[in-house]
């Protein structure tokens, strides 16, 4: 649990935080003493601790609760263009887009918006998107034991349009594909199409 500074009531940065993030300003070129950079040390840090609060619990939590009075539904359930936004771990520059996330349930649903939980808790980490695909899919096979999962990212990514090559326009797809949206070809194509991804 955070500490929180008394007088702001907002979460407590120690001076080696800010002193890290006055060291960057200063190898940037500028002058963190100055009256418009004199609380970006706070500010950064604190920023980048909401940026990284997924690391502060198991995203998988969210689909504890589950439901079996469904009234006989036992089709694919589709959350789609969810937007996220996360940061690359190489530079750690942003990275924004959607998900779509699918699953054949057996016998139970979890709310919808559980999905987008278990999306943001491991989007608010530190991530490359491929492995951030895997995480999603793979927390609600574990949890929900379901027929089949589908998880299908698209995101730009601040890394390659903000530096480097600079190329903006540019999106990345993963997906990642369990169960029988892994091993029956008229599922997969189901469940692409119900994304709008086929």
């Amino acid at each position: 649990m955070d500490a929180f500074d008394p007088d702001e009531r907002k979460i407590f940065v120690p001076e080696e935080i800010q002193e890290s993030i006055r060291t960057l300003i200063r190898w940037a070129g500028d002058d963190p003493d100055r009256e418009g950079l004199a609380d970006t040390p706070k500010r950064v840090a604190r920023a980048w601790r909401e940026y990284c609060q997924g690391y502060d619990a198991d995203p998988g939590e969210h689909l504890s609760r589950t439901f079996a009075e469904v009234g006989g539904y036992d089709e694919i359930v589709v959350l789609k263009n969810i937007p996220f936004q996360s940061h690359c771990e190489h530079h750690m520059a942003p990275i924004t887009g959607t998900a779509s996330i699918a699953y054949l349930p057996t016998d139970r649903v979890v709310g919808i918006s559980k999905l987008a939980r278990v999306l943001h808790g491991y989007a608010e980490r530190l991530q490359v998107q491929e492995r951030l695909t895997a995480q999603v899919a793979q927390a609600i096979w574990d949890n929900l034991r379901p027929q089949g999962v589908a998880v299908v990212i698209e995101a730009q990514h601040g890394c390659m349009t903000g530096r480097g090559v600079k190329t903006h326009g540019v999106g990345m797809v993963t997906s990642r594909m369990l169960g029988c949206f892994l091993d029956n070809p008229e599922s997969r194509k189901e469940v692409l199409a119900l994304m709008n991804k086929c």
